[in-house]
């Protein structure tokens, strides 16, 4: 009989406030804050401090890269490490589409001023123009030769300065940076670059454009940024010889270096943003600030240059004659970039940003709020005010957190509570809930435990200290210098009565349990009394200690040592039983199963050892991490075994078989602990991601054929997807292409189009075979059957039943199922395309279909004969069905514009002075005022 096992599933993740790998934004109303948290997108309440809501889609497996806000407040782009993006609803709390198109991660994202498009930047050096409306990619662009860091859109203005109100999809200018050290400009009505500048010797890491994008700043691995006029006249007239310089025909250029700004940060600049209301300008490096800078006014301009005139002349009083002060007043009377941009306030945080969003609403008093999220995984909110001279910090969400790797956990005897513990702190949590029960210091923790039936908490820490918790006052009670070095592991001795520890310094010692009573108050004062810990013998070996277990039954000891071995002893007399020799690197983690026959090792070697501890044979050695194996234990009660690794997998092994039964797959970095529940059915891991994974036993059965067969079909369609998306040299070498990207879902999609076509194929041969006979008078007989699914979804045709199909395709992967059909199933669907146009139905999807299909498989159809006739009746009644759509739409756009010119006459009101037109002295007639008021 085939053995089953139940299978794990991730239930819950908590502990990240904000992932360092992308950036935190302040929503609409500026009261939350949409943060990355891993592969999800956490909404704090930045006021309460408190988790109000989770983007998660159970599909999606990437961390987030990238987070950019709609102009309509609503809707949020998020761009993940897989290079998909999706557009999240901050209301519904939902991902309505999905954009698949970049090879890489997307590295940046921005909405143009109508949020009806979407530009994205990659690691994959390509830039794509997205229709959110349409919920397609229009098109791709190539031209840099490295990551994408930056994108903006530019309005397109007319001649004489003004912007365009035109908002089509062609439209405006898109400007980019790259490390590649350049800026481009490129032209979205032509699609292509018309203007390239290299703007820093170096990366272009960041950079922004000013509310009337006049103004442009840039940020490189310089101690500087450096300002760059927009010439929105250039871009009006195009390209143009500059007068200037008729002998060298130089072109005019849009984009003008202006100046340098000299920024207190020595390292390289990593986000760069105007406050979208106000004369701000924030410029954020690498390290513990966020330097804030004002863009002075007209008028302070002309003070600042009064000031340098007057200064200039008195030193030329002293210095030179009257015409050589004339020569250098003219040279000083060009403004610079530092007069237009000074250094105003400089925000001081408690850990290296990440990144930083201004407040979109200031405060009555002027104030503006910055939103900063740290690398060490805290959100803070400082509030610049004009008349403080250091900003002040309003709200900080930092304890729901750790701010370093979780290094150690451990579950309390009714699986209730959870201690996690890191660098400097260790939490208490509730796992039901996974609130934050306690958070109190500690030393850099590395193994810990529940005492005393939850009452207390023992911590292991890096300097060999004991630190003994009490969770009822959330103190520390006492600590204890129980090694010399790093107290590697700890156990509780079976019997509850005390524990054992093992350190760097080559000493396993054993300590018991006693209860003392202290007088804090005085000796008058109440007694209270506490547990302690008292050294009762130590076991000294040659080598460092990296663990200690004991057997359940209390008998025996193991002992894993630097030397790669591990040494059993008996717990009574410590007496050497065993020694367990084959690995090539330490055993970093063991466990004894329940029923004391079993010892598992997992080593820095990546494999895990089961051997019997009868007489210490080794049982199997597996290969089963790419990376150090940093944790191993078996499940209560069976000799299943899980194990976890640096390689950011958590696997599930059979003890007695030896194979691996799943794995857990989920985190993004080194996994450094697992906490298992005493019924196994609870497993909880910790990783240098600063989360925490529960992952719970559910009542699927699993299999392991079938889970060997489902990580072959994983594999092959990994391969599968990655061969599409290999490119020639010739198609990278085309500026412009196609959006889009074959993966496994257009894929499906495709061969779904294809199996209804079959059926609807086979069901239109049928019915024809069926007339033809009836028509010539033969006996046809009974009338052909449908296909039983055109039956089961009411009896729908042939046709009918292909839209359907098509219609479920996401509009975002539509174009690339239709390129996955051969060209005689293209023949087939262009026949189905001509029935739709005749009857009128979708028109939209029918047009859109039809025309990607000839321009993919022009030559094909021009070369095909045959294919005239269905041609040309596809464009009658194409023409006919869109005149019917334009004489509705003109219908429609006309009756609304009297809708509008009604409502206007109906909610105007005029006012009119009651004074007639009166003569003045000089004989001219004052008129009479009026106002409209519309409500």
């Amino acid at each position: 009989m085939v053995k089953s096992y139940l299978r794990y599933e991730p239930c819950k993740t908590f502990g990240v406030i904000t992932s360092s790998l992308s950036n935190a934004v302040f929503s609409g109303d500026d009261k939350l804050a949409i943060a990355p948290a891993l592969e999800d997108v956490a909404i704090w309440d930045l006021k309460k401090g408190i988790l109000i809501g989770k983007w998660h889609d159970v599909d999606n497996k990437s961390e987030v890269i990238v987070i950019a806000k709609s102009p309509n407040k609503i809707d949020y782009a998020v761009g993940y490490a897989d290079g998909s993006i999706r557009i999240w609803n901050i209301e519904t709390s939902s991902s309505s589409i999905i954009f698949n198109g970049h090879r890489g991660a997307v590295t940046a994202l921005t909405f143009d001023k109508t949020g009806t498009r979407l530009a994205s930047g990659s690691k994959d050096t390509d830039l794509i123009i997205w229709d959110i409306v349409g919920e397609v990619g229009l098109y791709r662009m190539r031209g840099h030769k490295d990551q994408v860091t930056s994108i903006q859109f530019i309005s397109r203005p007319l001649l004489g300065g003004h912007k365009s109100k035109d908002m089509t999809s062609s439209s405006g200018y898109l400007l980019s940076s790259s490390k590649d050290t350049l800026l481009k400009l490129w032209d979205l009505s032509t699609q292509h670059c018309m203007e390239t500048v290299v703007a820093h010797r170096s990366e272009v890491w960041d950079f922004d454009i000013s509310k009337d994008e006049k103004m442009l700043v840039t940020g490189g691995e310089d101690a500087e940024f450096k300002v760059w006029t927009i010439d929105h006249e250039v871009l009006a007239k195009g390209l143009e010889i500059d007068d200037s310089n008729k002998e060298e025909n130089e072109i005019k250029k849009t984009i003008q270096f202006f100046g340098s700004v000299k920024r207190e940060g020595k390292d390289r600049v990593v986000t760069i943003k105007f406050h979208p209301n106000s004369s701000l300008l924030g410029v954020q490096g690498p390290g513990k600030s966020v330097e804030i800078y004002r863009i002075r006014t007209h008028e302070e301009i002309k003070k600042k240059l009064s000031r340098r005139k007057k200064r200039q002349k008195e030193k030329q009083h002293r210095d030179q004659d009257e015409n050589d002060f004339m020569e250098v007043n003219v040279e000083e009377q060009q403004i610079r970039a530092e007069d237009l941009i000074t250094p105003y306030q400089i925000i001081r945080t408690d850990g290296k940003v990440r990144s930083f969003d201004f407040s979109m609403i200031e405060d009555k008093n002027g104030s503006i709020r910055v939103l900063t999220s740290l690398t060490n995984n805290m959100l803070e909110v400082y509030t610049v005010n004009l008349s403080d001279i250091i900003p002040s910090k309003l709200y900080s969400i930092d304890l729901l957190g750790h701010r370093s790797d979780i290094r150690t956990l451990s579950l309390s005897s009714d699986d209730n509570l959870l201690c996690s513990a890191s660098k400097d702190t260790l939490k208490i949590w509730n796992v039901q809930t996974t609130s934050c029960i306690q958070t109190m210091e500690c030393g850099f923790a590395l193994c810990s435990t529940f005492l005393q039936e939850n009452r207390y908490v023992i911590v292991g820490t890096k300097s060999g200290d004991l630190e003994l918790f009490d969770l009822a006052s959330a103190s520390l009670i006492e600590s204890i210098k129980a090694h010399d070095k790093a107290v590697w592991s700890l156990q509780v001795r079976p019997d509850k009565k005390g524990l054992v520890t093992g350190s760097a310094d080559t000493n396993v010692k054993f300590w018991d349990f006693d209860i003392v009573e202290e007088k804090p108050y005085g000796e008058d004062g109440p007694v209270f009394r506490r547990l302690t810990l008292v050294h009762t013998r130590t076991l000294k070996m040659s080598d460092d200690i990296l663990f200690v277990r004991y057997s359940p039954n209390q008998k025996l000891i193991a002992v894993a040592t630097l030397d790669a071995t591990v040494k059993v002893f008996y717990s009574d007399t410590l007496k050497f039983f065993l020694s367990l020799y084959g690995h090539k690197l330490p055993v970093l983690s063991m466990d004894i199963s329940s029923d004391n026959k079993l010892i598992v090792t997992g080593s820095a070697d990546k494999n895990i050892k089961i051997w019997g501890l009868d007489f210490g044979d080794c049982h199997k050695s597996i290969f089963a991490h790419q990376d150090s194996i940093m944790f191993v234990q078996f499940v209560a009660k069976t000799h299943h075994i899980f194990t976890a690794s640096k390689d950011k997998l958590i696997k599930y092994w059979d003890g007695d078989k030896f194979e691996n039964i799943m794995k857990l797959e989920g985190h993004h970095g080194e996994v450094w602990a697992l906490a298992i529940g005493k019924h196994g059915d609870l497993l909880i891991s910790g990783s240098h991601d600063r989360s925490i994974r529960v992952w719970e036993q559910t009542d699927e059965p699993l299999f392991l054929e079938e889970e060997r067969e489902k990580e072959l079909e994983e594999l092959y369609e990994s391969t599968l997807t990655t061969s599409m998306e290999k490119t020639t040299l010739e198609d990278n070498a085309v500026e412009v292409s196609s959006a889009g990207k074959q993966t496994m879902e257009t894929l499906k999609a495709g061969e779904r189009i294809m199996e209804a076509l079959d059926i609807a194929d086979e069901n239109t041969a049928s019915w024809a075979t069926y007339n033809e006979l009836k028509e010539r008078g033969k006996d046809p007989g009974p009338p052909p059957k449908s296909n039983p699914i055109l039956v089961a979804l009411g009896n729908l045709t042939g046709d009918q039943y292909v839209l359907r199909v098509i219609e479920k395709v996401k509009s975002t992967e539509l174009e690339e199922a239709l390129l996955v059909l051969p060209f005689t199933k293209v023949i087939s669907l262009l026949r189905y395309l001509d029935l739709w146009a005749k009857k009128e139905i979708n028109i939209t999807l029918t047009c859109r279909i039809l025309f990607y299909l000839l321009k993919v498989h022009h030559d094909q159809i021009v070369a095909n004969r045959l294919m005239r006739p269905r041609l040309d009746s596809l464009r009658i009644h194409i023409r006919t069905a869109l005149k019917h759509q334009k004489d509705l739409l003109g219908y429609n756009l006309a009756a609304l514009k009297y809708i509008k010119r009604d409502w206007e006459a109906n909610s105007t009101s005029e006012f009119f002075d009651p004074l007639l037109d009166n003569e003045l002295e000089d004989g001219s007639s004052k008129k009479r005022k009026f106002i409209n008021v519309t409500s």
